[in-house]
């Protein structure tokens, strides 16, 4: 066995469980990107699209905020540890109280929003104060958008318990539903109602009972179905609860800055929004697929074996988990920013969504595109805190990435005038400056360190990536032409894609060429 490379007995679980996960969140990263093309056919980049992006971005931010940051990292080791020295039995107890003093919470910031819905608009989009129109429209949809927020931390509360035991397939499932919802709200109803974008809000409420709903049989099978109660003064309860605050912003901290880049984008140019919005989304597609499934299988695995002591299949863990980030995420990055235009067009440039709307976007993904390998590694590191629950380094960690990002967005935004580029840029910069500082904390306390079996790996993953990029620029067409009136649609989309197959045949060609085999990353 390779140095730090992981067992047999694990790995393959590991790597099943992944696969499970990634299969489930690329059928959503695609739904997702139909939901979009949707969006912006029947409504474009408009005034219209920023209010609702805005009113939409809130309760999904603080959706990755609470649940898939702070209270996933919290709850989950919390949870693994009781399940490991006390049963299923204790468990169960955790969870009633848990769901109980979670609903309680969200509930009651959920109503003190939707009475604020205007403040917190000026809060988060205050260049909107100068179009009465658009700000009153984005406070309108927040107060039907932002139940959402609850309705999405009990549905991450529950893929929390199923990924405990290893059900990860449902929980990854979910998402798929929210854009079927949306879409479905987009296509049928926003054509029947007098401010057609207002159908965009209700379908967000809409699927945050589905989503939900969707848990609840799985939750039966495993008999951890919650009975509300609340558990302020449970000892577990208020240890999940204390790691929470400091873990907002430790591993979310990427989806800060993308909020911080929000609030400066509403003082541009209108449209701005919808830009950052679209490059965003795209980015997230590899993000999904790989980054956040290896966070989501590996967290409740650390957690064990931190628990059991293991500190050995610890680091082994870390270093199954890196190879395979950087083996997807590297030519990601790669590859988004060689092909930012062309994707954009193919996907997006029909009905109102112009071509200028398409230049404007992939200048800020080719920004954005690099940060894609900083945030999945982000998404690795985060976790050999969180297992061990030490949630302060993370954070001051963040907290030093999300100033470093605001200093960057000024530097570049007002000091070079780059616009809505600058803010993607910035988000690169601070997520690649994030994950370093995580991993030297790592490094320092001698959780987890690169060794030099890393060398002949990076050679190879660095020459295949060389070849894959020289494959994608020989064969990928202008700019211009994807633009162009004369070609279809579908043509472009098939075209995209073709250029992707080849991309990928000639990036694992190369780098089987050069000694790469699948049992490096396959087991632990």
């Amino acid at each position: 066995m390779t140095p730090g490379a992981p067992n047999k007995k694990g790995g393959g679980g590991l790597w099943r469980s992944t696969l499970v996960v990634s299969a489930m969140t690329m059928l959503s990263r695609i739904a997702g990107l139909v939901r979009d093309m949707v969006y912006l056919n029947l409504f474009g980049a408009d005034r219209f699209m920023d209010a609702f992006l805005v009113a939409f971005k809130i309760p999904n931010f603080l959706r990755r905020l609470f649940a898939e940051g702070a209270f996933a990292q919290a709850f989950v080791p919390v949870l693994t540890e009781v399940k490991t020295q006390k049963g299923d039995g204790a468990v169960k107890e955790l969870v009633d109280k848990v769901a109980g003093t979670l609903s309680i919470v969200l509930g009651g910031i959920t109503v003190l929003a939707m009475v604020a819905s205007p403040l917190i608009i000026l809060l988060f989009a205050p260049g909107f104060r100068g179009d009465e129109v658009k700000f009153d429209l984005a406070a309108d949809m927040l107060r039907i958008t932002f139940p959402y927020l609850l309705l999405i931390s009990l549905t991450a509360f529950a893929g929390g318990i199923l990924n405990s035991y290893g059900r990860f397939g449902s929980a990854a499932f979910t998402p798929v539903l929210m854009n079927l919802v949306m879409i479905g709200f987009a296509v049928w109803v926003s054509p029947l109602m007098a401010q057609p974008v207002m159908a965009l809000a209700w379908g967000v409420l809409l699927s945050g009972f589905v989503q939900l709903a969707f848990q609840v049989p799985y939750l039966k099978e495993i008999r951890m179905l919650p009975s509300f109660k609340p558990g302020f003064k449970d000892p577990d309860v208020k240890r999940i609860l204390t790691l929470m605050v400091p873990a907002m912003f430790g591993v979310s901290v990427s989806q800060i800055n993308l909020l911080l880049d929000t609030i400066l984008a509403s003082f541009l140019v209108t449209g701005s929004v919808s830009w950052l919005y679209t490059a965003e989304r795209l980015t997230e597609l590899p993000l999904g697929l790989i980054g956040i499934a290896v966070a989501t299988v590996i967290l409740p695995s650390l957690s064990a074996k931190h628990a059991q002591k293991s500190d050995a299949e610890f680091r082994a863990m870390l270093d199954w988990a890196l190879r395979v980030i950087v083996l997807v995420g590297l030519p990601s990055s790669i590859a988004m920013g060689i092909l930012s235009g062309p994707l954009i067009a193919a996907l997006f440039h029909h009905g109102k969504f112009t071509a200028h709307d398409v230049a404007m976007s992939s200048a800020a993904l080719q920004a954005l595109s690099g940060g894609i390998l900083a945030f999945m590694l982000i998404k690795v590191f985060a976790p050999g805190y969180f297992s061990r629950q030490d949630t302060r380094t993370p954070v001051k960690i963040g907290i030093i990435a999300m100033v470093a990002n605001m200093v960057f967005n000024l530097i570049l935004v007002l000091g070079f005038d780059m616009a809505h580029v600058g803010l993607s840029l910035a988000s690169t910069l601070s997520a690649f400056l994030n994950a370093g500082l995580l991993y030297w904390g790592l490094h320092k306390k001698g959780v987890y360190r690169i060794e030099k079996h890393w060398t002949p790996v990076l050679l190879r993953y660095l020459l295949a990536n060389a070849v894959m990029a020289a494959v994608l620029l020989a064969i990928t067409p202008a700019l211009g032409w994807w633009t162009a009136a004369g070609h279809g649609n579908w043509i472009k989309v098939a075209y995209i894609l073709g250029i992707c197959a080849a991309g990928a045949l000639a990036y694992f060609a190369a780098l089987f060429a050069v000694g790469f085999r699948l049992r490096e990353i396959r087991h632990h």
